[in-house]
């Protein structure tokens, strides 16, 4: 198989199938240099075609809760107390600016993850400003 760029669907598949037949190639030879030029052209062709949405902000807080194994008491104190980290978790007040920067400081979570704009589950109230 030539190298070229991938355009279509069928040169994708064509792609990754040679990638499975060169997954164990030895470390410094042609097939693992080969290897890692297939895999940049299909993370090219992959974040053009198939583009992945940021998570929602307050789903993204609970995620890294879980991982830390932190609680709503934990949060406030970026938060500013456990009354607002449920009402933030529960979408009934939106996230402030201090917010923001202290939970990617302090919990690592991309600021602009925080920033967007959060889904509202239908049913819901939109949250105050």
């Amino acid at each position: 198989m030539e190298i070229r760029p991938i355009k279509t669907e069928s040169d994708y598949e064509a792609t990754l199938a040679e990638i499975e037949k060169l997954w164990e190639s030895g470390p410094d030879t042609p097939q693992s240099d080969r290897l890692d030029i297939l895999v940049t052209l299909v993370e090219a062709y992959e974040t053009k075609h198939y583009p992945i949405d940021p998570p929602d902000p307050v789903d993204a807080i609970k995620f890294r809760m879980e991982q830390m194994g932190l609680t709503d008491k934990d949060l406030g104190q970026y938060m500013g107390g456990r009354g607002r980290v449920t009402k933030i978790l529960n979408r009934q007040l939106p996230l402030s600016l201090d917010m923001i920067r202290k939970l990617h400081k302090n919990l690592g979570i991309p600021a602009e993850v925080l920033i967007s704009e959060p889904s509202i589950p239908e049913g819901t109230a939109t949250p105050r400003v």
